[in-house]
């Protein structure tokens, strides 16, 4: 994905929560030496969305001003995953989901981040090798008062809730990467700054010039949670335009401006004007939500996939007819079966609790009919058209 070259003024004010220490980082760009710039991944999951986008978009900042990337694959610690803003121990993933997980990963990094410029490095290489000898070593570096400043560790000790020493070795682990590729700036979100801050004590401690830290705002998800997976509110860089641009739509009006500055490219006098009209009632929200559709779904698809996911969904919303294409699925004319297992069967919820929880939600609907008894039978006798929220619809047909 190309983006505009911006100044570096503007790589280092718009949308950046903090520089530690900022200063440093200016004297290393005004010395003209080609940073190391270190972005770190645990591949505990495949799929990237626009949130992660907000550092990456950084990165492709400073890269295209001649900086090198450094992206460290975590194919140790994505086996124990980030504890940061957990209340639990995560489930150990296997080599190969890891390594499964950091290929699609990789893919999408891409999307954004140029392959060319970019130094990929993975933590077997130097972890592999590792001895209880350096283990202890590491270890004895950090304090545990040290590491219960860290957040979630204090939360989950004060609460009685388990905390494993594996866990407590993560933001060592973390560290240690910055001092085996020779960290200049690591970049992560808010929620990475004790783990950041550890490199950087960590490369003082054996003798490398401390690295700085770039973090970014965490962009909320499209109901203004953390934009996750678990909470179902991401915006993905793989989905089809219609749905990306669907879920640009849905994301509340308060929103709109701290989208517009983390996930777009427009000036910032532009964004700044379209603040006071909001706050002034001169202009629709609805009319900027569609500005930052379009601006989305570029990125990601191209400006003719962005302009057909904006007629379609005026199509679908504003005259309120159904999708021009509807997936269909065929269910025996002759067999009755629950409404829970029909939303499975057809994939528009993942599993019966899922299916119960939406049509209790009202969130279901049968030929425009919203349906909320959990135990509604459905019986396929002719076309009928099966509705999940605003933008899933499957056409049921009766078969043998």
């Amino acid at each position: 994905m190309s983006q505009k070259r911006p100044d570096l003024e503007h790589i280092l004010t718009r949308g950046v929560a903090e520089i530690i220490v900022e200063e440093e980082f200016r004297e290393k760009l005004a010395s003209g030496r080609k940073l190391r710039l270190k972005l770190g991944f645990d591949p505990s999951r495949p799929d990237l969305h626009i949130g992660h986008g907000v550092v990456l978009r950084k990165l492709r900042q400073l890269q295209d001003l001649g900086h090198q990337v450094v992206l460290v694959v975590g194919d140790w610690t994505g086996q124990i995953g980030d504890p940061s803003g957990r209340d639990e121990t995560r489930t150990l993933l296997t080599p190969e989901e890891v390594k499964a997980n950091a290929q699609t990963y990789m893919e999408q990094f891409f999307m954004i981040v140029d392959q060319e410029g970019t130094e990929v490095r993975w933590q077997s290489e130097w972890y592999e090798g590792f001895t209880l000898a350096d283990v202890f070593n590491l270890a004895s570096r950090f304090t545990l008062g040290q590491l219960m400043a860290h957040e979630t560790f204090r939360k989950r000790y004060e609460e009685g809730l388990p905390l494993t020493i594996m866990e407590l070795m993560y933001p060592l682990l973390q560290a240690y990467d910055s001092v085996a590729i020779e960290a200049d700036v690591e970049f992560g979100g808010t929620d990475q700054k004790f783990n950041n801050l550890a490199g950087r004590e960590l490369q003082k401690m054996m003798g490398q010039p401390p690295q700085d830290v770039f973090l970014v705002p965490l962009l909320p998800g499209t109901d203004g949670r953390k934009m996750g997976k678990t909470f179902d509110n991401t915006i993905n860089f793989v989905d089809p335009p219609d749905k990306m641009y669907g879920k640009v739509m849905s994301i509340t009006d308060e929103m709109l401006i701290t989208y517009f500055t983390l996930t777009t490219d427009l000036p910032d006098g532009e964004i700044e004007e379209m603040s006071r009209a909001l706050e002034e009632g001169t202009v629709n929200p609805r009319d900027l939500k569609m500005r930052l559709g379009r601006e989305i779904v570029t990125q990601f698809h191209g400006a003719q996939a962005a302009q057909e996911a904006e007629r379609e969904f005026i199509r679908i919303f504003r005259e309120r007819e159904l999708p021009s294409k509807i997936v269909s699925h065929s269910i025996d004319a002759l067999l009755a079966k629950r409404l829970v297992d029909v939303l499975v069967d057809v994939g528009l919820a993942t599993s019966k609790s899922e299916a119960r929880r939406l049509i209790q939600q009202g969130g279901v609907r049968l030929d425009g009919e919203r349906i909320e008894d959990v135990n509604h039978m459905v019986t396929v006798e002719r076309e009928i058209i099966l509705q999940v929220g605003k933008r899933r619809f499957v056409r049921l047909v009766p078969g043998k």
